[in-house]
């Protein structure tokens, strides 16, 4: 069985899962900076 995939496909799915990478690094950093600001929020409640 012999199935030839088209080399615009490929590359369309090589860039697909390229920005799936960046998209989940750069959702796990805005997660992070989340929460941090939640944390200081926290910090400064606790404080009054």
């Amino acid at each position: 069985m012999n199935i030839k995939t088209p080399r615009w496909l490929a590359s369309f799915f090589v860039v697909l899962l390229s920005v799936s990478v960046v998209a989940c690094a750069t959702i796990e950093g805005a997660g992070k900076d989340i929460e941090t600001a939640g944390e200081e929020i926290q910090d400064a409640a606790d404080d009054n």
